[in-house]
């Protein structure tokens, strides 16, 4: 058979009957079987396996099924061996089954050859050799590792031939499949078709919203299961609930999944570790994050969970200590990657430090040898642009071996923005504008500038540019924890069932900010701004917070947008006079407010 891209087969693939087995089989003794499984099981690389091999040949067993059959699997699935190897011995069968074609593919997948694992199964069909039961999950499992949606759904019609569509390991099988392939209506056609659930069921349906980024639905499904009293210790449920509370900032959620795994399970291997690690992290929680950093066994700690630690303790600030866990990682052996880059300079660019982040950058290219990507230089750019140094921005901007892309231009108008250079926003604006962007937020910061700069008829184009190109200002919006729920707020939001209440604590908070000086950041005469100011989703968040938290309780808060300045002032502010921490997580970063100071010292 010709070996073609399996991706580039279109026909499907109609599976045919066994054909009749005809070989005579030498004849093999108990007692001489279990000798011989004991020889392979002692096999421990690939030329004790060519000795066994030989041993066999030189009986004359090959022939016999259990003896090629045990020797294919050794081959093809052990850590050591080959794939290359175990096929000449399948080469050699003369007429081999589903079993053999099954364990191929096995193989493949152990090898991450996921094309010559669906190609081994059209060879298997055009060989009239009979699938089984055992056959599909793998095979869908190459599919959706390609991912091959195509393929895929070829063989979902191959099982509904077959008569496998009810065995839950294939059903299991065709969820994850979909899932993975970005069908999540397929995926959770499938998952409702089912005569049963059992744990892995659940686990694949959850993993299938996590690929999607689905995580409200993620938690929702895990109450389902609950329901369904068939809950346990299955980590890769929990893998995807952990993610699912990261990205949502769950905190408490995470909490309880943290303490159900330390009740059940003996012990954590490292992605479940890991995934705590980003989970506390990503929630806030950089005290506890760092406790399970530390009291995770050296030899466990991988790439992963150092690259974890580093661009968190990034997103929060701390600098030093990211560039400590940096260097801690190199004496550990462990060679940084282009990934773990980007944490470190991103650690130097939200800490201020200049000197170090382009230490790191040419440590990356002179030691490591690591090409600088995108990614690099926008971290440059950015660690350049806050500390203030504009023109060296701007002239990395222009050297740079690639052309900019809206990020680095972005980071450029930002930086202009907050140091007041007008000259350099403008470039960065006209750049973004010609790369056709669709974000509201360049064209109303370059307008603002504009604005500062008493350049109204610059502001007004500005402006009218935007609304010409059907560009909104996309709305602010806060999501606060409490009682272990999310509660979303957008700016000006009025609908809570809570609002009366909310409003009456807005107008106490007001009435307490005048008393610390407090000032909306905004003309005194523009009175519609001041409004504005009033109701910005973070400060509605906040107030609902304090009516719903007991006193002296952390309030923790989520926005979809960079906080304002405003915003800043005010939330510093109230953690004095209300007695609270407040961590803010925005899109770049978290903010930790305490006793009117914000951990970011304002360098943000």
């Amino acid at each position: 058979m010709i070996r073609t891209s399996v991706l580039h087969q279109n026909h499907l693939l109609i599976p045919q009957e066994d054909p009749p087995q005809t070989t005579l089989q030498p004849s093999f003794k108990s007692g001489e079987r279990e000798c011989y499984l004991s020889f392979l099981k002692k096999c421990r690389n690939m030329e004790e396996f060519k000795q066994a091999h030989a041993h066999i040949l030189k009986l004359g067993l090959f022939l016999h099924p259990f003896c090629t059959s045990n020797l294919l699997s050794t081959c093809a699935l052990s850590d050591w061996g080959s794939m290359d190897y175990a096929r000449s011995v399948f080469d050699e069968m003369p007429e081999p089954g589903s079993f053999q074609f099954n364990t191929l593919i096995r193989g493949h997948l152990k090898d991450t050859n996921m094309e010559e694992a669906l190609l081994t199964y059209i060879e298997m069909v055009e060989r009239g050799v009979k699938p089984d039961n055992f056959t599909y999950p793998s095979l869908l499992k190459a599919c959706a590792r390609l991912p091959a949606l195509a393929e895929g759904m070829q063989a979902h019609g191959h099982v509904f031939k077959l008569g496998f569509h009810d065995d839950i390991f294939v059903q299991n099988s065709l969820v994850s499949m979909y899932g993975k392939c970005g069908e999540i209506g397929l995926s959770c056609a499938v998952f409702e078709q089912m005569n049963e659930w059992n744990v892995a069921s659940w686990s694949a349906i959850i993993a299938a919203h996590s690929s999607l980024g689905m995580w409200n639905d993620c938690l929702r499904l895990l109450g389902d299961m609950n329901k369904e009293k068939i809950w346990k210790a299955e980590e890769s449920i929990l893998v995807s609930v952990l993610s699912a509370c990261t990205h949502l900032g769950v905190l408490d959620l995470g909490r309880s999944v943290h303490g159900f795994l330390l009740r059940n399970m003996s012990g954590l291997n490292v992605i479940v570790e890991t995934s705590l690690l980003e989970m506390y992290i990503k929630c806030g929680n950089v005290e506890k994050g760092m406790h399970i950093f530390q009291n995770m066994a050296k030899k466990k700690k991988n790439k992963m969970s150092y690259s974890v630690m580093i661009s968190g303790l990034a997103m929060h600030g701390y600098g030093r200590e990211s560039l400590r866990v940096f260097e801690e990682m190199i004496q550990q052996g462990l060679e940084p990657d282009d990934v773990v880059y980007v944490g470190v300079l991103s650690a130097c660019s939200h800490a201020g430090l200049v000197r170090e982040g382009l230490q790191c950058f040419d440590r990356m290219k002179l030691e490591q040898r690591i090409e600088p990507t995108i990614q690099h230089y926008g971290c440059m750019v950015d660690l350049l642009g806050r500390a203030g140094k504009i023109d060296e921005a701007l002239e990395l901007v222009k050297t740079m071996p690639m052309e900019p892309n809206d990020v680095v231009w972005r980071s450029l108008l930002s930086a202009s923005n907050a140091h007041g250079d007008l000259e350099t926003g403008e470039v960065a604006g006209r750049r973004l504008f010609e790369l056709n962007s669709h974000k509201s937020s360049d064209y109303v910061v370059l307008s603002n500038m504009y604005a500062r700069a008493g350049r109204w008829t610059d502001m007004a184009r500005t402006r009218t540019e935007m609304h010409s190109k059907g560009l909104n200002q996309r709305p602010g919006s806060c999501s606060v924890e409490v009682k272990r729920k999310m509660h979303r707020f957008v700016s000006q939001d009025a609908g809570h069932p809570q609002n009366k209440s909310i409003c009456e604590m807005m107008y106490q908070m007001e009435w307490q900010l005048k008393f610390e000086g407090y000032a909306p950041e905004t003309d005194e005469e523009d009175e519609m701004k001041k409004q504005r100011l009033k109701g910005h989703s973070q400060k509605i968040a906040i107030a609902f917070a304090l009516i719903n938290t007991s006193e002296g309780c952390p309030i923790r808060i989520v926005r979809n947008l960079r906080m304002c300045n405003d915003c800043h002032t005010y939330t510093k502010l109230i953690s004095m006079i209300f007695d609270r921490e407040i961590t803010v997580r925005d899109r770049n970063r978290f903010h930790h407010f305490k006793d009117g100071v914000c951990s970011c010292r304002d360098y943000w």
